[in-house]
Parts: C-alpha cells; sequence; structure tokens
C-alpha cells in the first residue's frame, strides 16, 4: 500500500503542479516540495482535500504544516497516522 500511495500522491502532483516544461523534473518521496516552490500554501490546501477525500481520513489544519507537505514521505507519515 505505501507504494500505491507514493506514487499517487506524486502523480497528483505532477499532474496538478508541475507544468509540461517541468517534465524532465525529478520527482520522488524525498524532494523537497514547499522549499522548492512546487507546493505552495494554496496547493497545499487543495492536496489536503483531495488525501482526505481518496482516503476517507480528516487532517486537522494544525497538523496540515509546511513541514507535513514538503516531502513525499511527509505527506505518507500525515495520512497514514489518520488511516488508524
Amino acid at each position: 500500500m505505501a507504494e500505491e500511495m507514493k506514487d499517487l500522491i506524486i502523480d497528483y502532483i505532477r499532474n496538478e503542479y508541475l507544468d509540461e516544461e517541468d517534465d524532465d523534473m525529478e520527482l520522488d518521496e524525498s524532494t523537497p516540495l514547499i522549499t522548492s516552490g512546487i507546493v505552495d500554501s494554496f496547493s497545499m490546501v487543495s492536496l489536503k482535500r483531495f488525501l482526505e477525500k481518496k482516503y476517507s481520513i480528516s487532517i486537522p489544519d494544525e497538523e496540515a504544516t509546511p513541514d507535513a507537505f514538503n516531502s513525499v514521505t511527509s505527506i505518507m507519515t500525515l495520512v497514514q497516522r489518520h488511516l488508524g
């Protein structure tokens, strides 16, 4: 399941936030998303909503921090914590 989740999150980020000229950009589970500017505060909200809908979870706003969304690995940790 972790591999599926990782691929799903990477695909979502690539499709939603990267332009065609970014297609050759290296994007993996440790790519810094916030600090590199791939994900900003607005896209963080849409990514949070996507994850909540996809996994039927609720992520409290106070946990939706730039640190929690700075890499696919940290996003997966956040989601798995709420999957129970």
